[in-house]
């Protein structure tokens, strides 16, 4: 599970040319925010493949897949925008391809509830895809994917992967299921949170470059939230007080800022097949954690085509129609 992010910053990494072209396929690496149901298949306490999650998500008929949120993800709305299937999730394809029904040439999701940039992030709560998992399932589908592509794409696979976008939404579950919970992990007696939070993007960095050497060269990372923001932390007495109100109200004037639209167990989860609140449109937040669809639809927008303000260096929209020389 992971936090709201409640602004997004994007970080254009360019290493390689490309043609000018919109983008072909989305690669996903991230938590919970993104996870579209890889967690389905694995034995952990982060899930969400059941009522009331998905209660406003009509792609399909599908209705609670695994994603956290009660429609749309961040990731389903950038593929909105840029006129993309919804990318499959990791766990679910190897079947589909088996049976010669699936392509992945769109994209996959590798995102993992519980998972982070440290590998032993979450583990309190079961099985996940860490980054690292998540960049080496990446790589298991590189020879299927260089099969699919054949003859079918100008350029080849080179020219498709540096054109294609990959989505990275990570970092707060390393706080959250790791550096705040002193009673499971050390991490917050070994380190400042200076040398933490340095740690982090080393491995973060590691696993960038990993996914660039392969062929990846457009990048759209996800900056954390304020954590103290969300109702999880906020109910703990640890969130700032009067400061989550006015910042949230500076995105569009949710009346809803600091508690969940879904009856909320023990966890912060949504308890199961309890029915939510009507007013979903008015929440930013879902459970005590996560976004509701209204606002990853305007964390999407912004990613897209916001001001620097939003994301920075370039806006997705300019990143997708980049041409590298």
């Amino acid at each position: 599970m992971a936090t709201a992010a409640i602004v997004v910053v994007a970080v254009l990494v360019i290493l390689s040319s490309a043609a000018a072209a919109p983008a072909p396929a989305m690669f996903v690496f991230g938590d919970s925010l993104v996870d579209d149901g890889n967690n389905n298949e694995l034995s952990c306490l982060a899930k969400a493949n059941f009522f009331p999650y998905g209660i406003d998500f009509f792609h399909g008929g599908a209705g609670a897949t695994g994603r956290f949120c009660n429609g749309n993800t961040f990731v389903d709305a950038l593929c909105d925008i840029l006129g993309l299937e919804y990318v499959p999730p990791f766990a679910t394809i190897t079947n589909a391809m088996i049976n010669g029904t699936m392509s992945l040439l769109g994209g996959v999701n590798y995102a993992s509830a519980a998972g982070g940039i440290l590998d032993e992030t979450g583990q309190h709560l079961g099985e996940r895809f860490s980054l690292s998992q998540q960049v080496l399932n990446f790589e298991s589908n590189l020879d299927t994917i260089r099969s699919h592509i054949g003859d079918q794409i100008e350029g080849g696979y080179d020219d498709y992967m540096a054109r294609s976008i990959a989505v990275m939404v990570l970092g707060s579950n390393d706080y959250i299921n790791n550096y705040l919970i002193t009673s499971l992990y050390e991490s917050y007696y070994s380190y400042s949170p200076e040398d933490y939070a340095n740690l982090l993007i080393t491995h973060y960095t590691r696993q960038i470059l990993a996914l660039n050497s392969v062929g990846l060269r457009k990048f759209l990372l996800s900056g954390m939230g304020p954590l103290g923001c969300i109702p999880r932390l906020r109910a703990s007495g640890l969130g700032p007080l009067g400061q989550c109100v006015d910042q949230v109200n500076q995105m569009v004037g949710f009346t809803v800022v600091d508690s969940g639209c879904c009856v909320l167990g023990e966890d912060g989860t949504c308890e199961p097949y309890a029915q939510p609140c009507e007013t979903r449109e008015q929440h930013v937040f879902w459970d005590a954690y996560h976004p509701t669809q209204a606002v990853n639809l305007i964390l999407a927008q912004k990613a897209f085509n916001g001001s620097h303000d939003h994301v920075y260096p370039l806006n997705l929209q300019q990143l997708a129609d980049l041409s590298l020389a």
